[in-house]
């Protein structure tokens, strides 16, 4: 089930993505078409991610993997396999049709386990013998070396969905390299035995704006708020805002956060989350530049409104309590910029007070610290190639509620 009303509720269950081969897939000239600014080492970012995974077992978390979920699903209802190969066939974008024959036939030969891995992984031009290349077309596609491109960005699970109360919001992703990673989620959400319930969808992976996961956060069982940043459309946070009011009756406020658009700054969760329950981090080259629109349900739909005033004085408004904000790096304008780089400001919450960092924003994690909070840190010389932190490789499916 799902069941996710704030960022800093004890965590019980959480989804995770262990690096594969499809790190080992990445070269320079592709880098940058996948989003990726370098090469990991894969043997030491799965050292490191299953470090992370183990520190959160420790915490009494059930650590789920996105691969055995989909395995999963998918053996719980065989009939819906050949609509999960051809989504993914058709969403990597082939023009072929004899290739994209020829893919089915390779990925409906392999145990369903090494399937959903080697989608993942990207499927290279020798691996598969395509008969009869005749066309234009078919002989193009062999210019490149991938049929379908490897999937890196999987490992960042906080993108692809988000958990919302006790329902979710489906992605739009922003950009083709990682639009097939929402089929995954997909499937998960409708077909693992998990799951199988009436769930309510604010958002859906078909809808026209792309919103992306990185930029919501569930502040309360009232208040959510989001990213207006270069994966997010602000009129895609208006209609999720609208489902998300007549879905689910609890929810009363959206906070929209209208953030510079780099690749820095790429989701609100690369700046802004939350600790405790009045304590939040942030990166403060945004906060003289950051603009909030407060979305408020009314009777009829909604009313939006530019909000005026501190992030404090906004915060404090819609959470009731007094507001901390530790500054990632400092005062420091060359540390803070370098640690919001390395995710100093992106944690994940395990309980109130106690997070989940990368071990090499000394400047934050001691700053965190000295305001009371209980820090774990983690290895992360591979994993931050990617450009994202704890809270970006993760996703809570279940959180214990806040009372105050």
């Amino acid at each position: 089930m799902i069941n996710v009303h704030s960022e800093i509720g004890k965590l019980k269950s959480i989804l995770l993505h262990r690096p594969g081969k499809e790190l080992e897939n990445l070269t320079p000239d592709v880098l940058e078409k996948l989003l990726f600014d370098d090469i990991p080492y894969l043997k030491v970012a799965q050292e490191e991610h299953d470090m992370f995974a183990d520190v959160l077992r420790k915490e009494g978390i059930e650590v789920l993997y996105l691969t055995d979920m989909v395995e999963e699903a998918l053996h719980a209802h065989p009939e819906v396999l050949s609509n999960f190969i051809n989504a993914f066939i058709e969403e990597s974008k082939i023009k072929s049709h004899t290739i994209k024959t020829a893919l089915y036939q390779f990925l409906s030969s392999l145990s369903t386990k090494n399937m959903v891995l080697k989608m993942i992984e990207g499927i290279r031009i020798h691996e598969v013998k395509i008969p009869n290349k005749h066309s234009i077309m078919d002989m193009l596609e062999d210019e490149y070396p991938f049929y379908t491109d490897p999937i890196p960005n999987i490992l960042f699970q906080r993108d692809p969905f988000s958990s919302v109360g006790c329902g979710v919001a489906m992605s739009k992703m922003s950009t083709q390299a990682r639009q097939r990673e929402t089929i995954f989620a997909e499937y998960i959400l409708s077909y693992h035995p998990r799951f199988q319930y009436k769930m309510p969808y604010f958002y859906h992976r078909l809808n026209r704006y792309p919103l992306e996961g990185g930029d919501i956060l569930v502040l309360s069982k009232t208040v959510v708020a989001m990213g207006i940043s270069s994966r997010t459309d602000p009129r895609a946070i208006e209609f999720f805002a609208e489902q998300l009011f007549t879905k689910d009756s609890n929810y009363k406020t959206v906070l929209a956060f209208n953030i510079p658009k780099s690749r820095a700054f790429m989701h609100l969760d690369t700046v802004f989350t939350q600790v405790d329950l009045g304590t939040f981090t942030i990166h403060p080259g945004i906060e003289n530049k950051l603009t909030v629109f407060e979305i408020e349900k009314t009777e009829e739909r909604f009313h939006i409104q530019k909000v005026v005033g501190s992030l404090e004085s906004i915060l404090e408004k819609h959470l009731h309590r007094p507001i901390t904000l530790i500054r990632c790096g400092g005062s420091d304008q060359i540390t803070s910029v370098r640690e919001q780089w390395n995710d100093g400001a992106n944690t994940l919450a395990v309980a109130p007070g106690k997070v989940i960092v990368y071990d090499r924003n000394h400047v934050t994690n001691q700053m965190l610290k000295d305001a009371g909070v209980e820090v774990i840190e983690i290895a992360s010389s591979e994993l931050s190639r990617g450009r994202g932190g704890p809270r970006c490789m993760s996703m809570p499916l279940e959180r214990e509620d806040i009372h105050d």
